[in-house]
């Protein structure tokens, strides 16, 4: 088997990568019989000569390749027909935009095994980039926090030399006594609270949380489901029927944004759940919340605030709650400055990459290469042989629209 990494051809290009140059040497020697070919790249945060130091093939032609890895959607131009593809295709919620992609791809009779679906037996996703989402997300949070009170500046995660020294980065500020809200408990919550606990700031249960209106020292918690919707019809809280039946609830986070300094959004959201809390809740006096980190920056989706994805380089807006219009960061008190990068793992690319090949590499590629007993890469193919699988069977209305 050849595997091929392709180089990032979305604008603007990724820096993350599938495999570091280590990591290509490791999967040929762990994998008798497979070769890794790089094409190369002037923006991927691994030199193409960092690849030939390892003695890597770095060339631009993957025709003979049977396997194509990336991170993000490959540009329709650049497919090759009849070869396996891994990467981000952000098609499985029917993304508009990536509809002439999709159509591609089973027109091309592609295998598109898409990251996002890659699960083991029991259902639990075993790849991704949401650990670095979650670590980049905090960190950006609270250095806009900084910046709106005008009380510390930290250095922007991308400029940093690494994980290593944005950690340095945080250590050597002090925070005042601030209350932090995280929604969600998958990866990205749980980067987020590595993060905070690498800072050391303490955790309360959610009931705690609600207790202490003015802690001495900076404080989180972790809100579930269960704390911020309810049944409309004043039932039971129940995880799997909400889960299931997520039109059936109401919000009900305003006792958390009523005592809440800075929100970290970590929680998937479900376009049929309810909104964490509405624009009208957003202009009451009684909502405390100032900074927003939506980490899961869902367009006009469960934040309101969330009117746009921001850019690693401007990585802030403010939103107005009276008016309901966004203006430039930290342009008043008044306003809520909402952190909204849509893609915060390519601030550390390095150890975003490295990460996330050494999951690549121990739950993925036995599959791909050996027996595949689990049915890995077969659950996790969206097309294969022209045709949408049956588990993706909802996409064909999709495709054919129009």
């Amino acid at each position: 088997m050849i595997i091929g990494i392709i180089r990032e051809g979305k604008i603007p290009p990724d820096r993350r990568v599938p495999l570091t140059p280590e990591q290509c040497v490791e999967v040929e020697k762990k994998f008798p019989g497979v070769k890794v070919i790089v094409q190369p790249s002037q923006v991927r945060c691994f030199s193409d000569e960092a690849y030939r130091l390892k003695e890597i093939t770095v060339q631009d032609d993957l025709s003979d390749c049977d396997v194509l890895m990336g991170v993000k959607e490959v540009p329709e131009g650049e497919l090759i027909a009849g070869k396996i593809y891994f990467f981000f295709s952000h098609t499985i919620k029917m993304q508009e935009y990536n509809r002439e992609l999709l159509k591609t791809i089973v027109s091309n009779k592609i295998q598109l095994v898409d990251y996002e679906v890659l699960t083991d037996r029991d259902g639990f996703r075993i790849i991704g980039f949401g650990r670095f989402a979650g670590l980049v997300g905090a960190y950006n949070g609270l250095r806009a926090l900084g910046l709106h009170y005008s009380i510390f500046n930290l250095k922007p995660a991308f400029q940093c030399d690494g994980m290593g020294e944005m950690l340095q980065q945080l250590d050597q500020i002090n925070l005042p006594a601030i209350k932090i809200a995280i929604t969600g408990d998958g990866r990205v919550a749980k980067g987020v609270v590595e993060l905070l606990n690498f800072k050391k700031i303490q955790r309360l249960s959610p009931e705690q949380y609600l207790k202490i209106k003015k802690p001495a020292f900076p404080v989180y918690t972790q809100v579930l489901p269960q704390h911020y919707v309810r049944r409309k019809d004043q039932s039971d809280f129940g995880l799997m029927h909400f889960f299931n039946h997520p039109e059936e609830y109401e919000n009900a986070f305003m006792p958390y944004a009523q005592s809440t300094d800075l929100l970290i959004a970590a929680a998937y959201w479900d376009p049929k759940a309810p909104l964490l809390f509405s624009s009208e809740e957003m202009k009451r006096e009684e909502f405390r919340i100032h900074v927003i980190s939506d980490i899961t920056c869902d367009i006009e989706g469960s934040i309101p605030s969330t009117k746009r994805a921001a850019t690693i380089e401007e990585p802030f807006y403010d939103y107005n709650p009276e008016t309901g219009e966004l203006e430039p960061p930290f342009s008043s008190e008044k306003n809520i400055t909402v952190q909204a990068v849509d893609n915060l793992p390519n601030e550390l690319p390095k150890d975003a990459s490295a990460d996330f090949g050494r999951n690549l590499i121990d739950k993925v590629f036995p599959g791909l290469i050996g027996d595949d007993p689990d049915g890995i890469i077969e659950r996790a193919s969206i097309t294969k042989d022209g045709k949408i699988s049956e588990s993706y069977s909802y996409l064909n209305d999709f495709i054919n629209k129009g």
